[in-house]
């Protein structure tokens, strides 16, 4: 991107040339410059120098080399990982999603497929001006609704307290690897 007060003048000249100017050539429009904070600036981080005249760094210092204190809290999130009481959560999550997740979509699949293969039985009424097709796209937005019931239920009933208490142990074997008083 180029900046607005470098452009070449005279070649496309735009808006910023009035009449007046094209009369004598543009010769003041050539002279006038004006600055446009959203077109000059650079972003942030981008073209920036740093001190010694060099590009500044893409990854700040304090990131860039992992301390020693760093790499044990690193391990403690992989022991962690590997705990008993972490594979009961994430299998208990599972039990619940994959199933979940199969039968709506399953249930999806079956509703457009009848009523793309089978329009004759969507439209049959059911009572009045509703029919099959308005009861089953109703029938959705109920499961959409019951399987976050079931889904909020199940997490607050088997996963939640599991789940915390996991973190404030992995927390204090953290605090611990970091040399922090556990």
């Amino acid at each position: 991107m180029q900046s607005s007060n470098s452009r070449p003048r005279g070649v496309g000249d735009g808006p910023e040339r009035s009449a007046g100017n094209q009369e004598d050539g543009g010769a003041s429009s050539r002279d006038t410059t004006y600055e446009d904070p959203w077109y000059d600036a650079l972003p942030s981080g981008w073209g920036e120098l740093d001190g010694a005249g060099m590009p500044a760094p893409a990854v700040s210092p304090a990131r860039a080399e992992p301390g020693a204190a760093a790499a044990r809290a690193r391990d403690v999130y992989v022991v962690v990982q590997r705990s008993e009481a972490f594979q009961e959560v994430r299998g208990r999550y599972r039990r619940f999603v994959v199933p979940g997740v199969a039968a709506f979509l399953a249930w999806y699949v079956a509703y457009v497929v009848a009523a793309t293969t089978a329009p004759g039985l969507m439209a049959r009424p059911v009572v009045g001006a509703v029919n099959v097709a308005m009861l089953a796209g109703l029938g959705q937005f109920l499961t959409t609704f019951l399987f976050t019931w079931a889904y909020s239920r199940h997490a607050r009933l088997r996963r939640d307290r599991a789940a915390l208490e996991l973190r404030w142990d992995t927390q204090e074997l953290a605090r611990g690897a970091q040399g922090g008083a556990p």
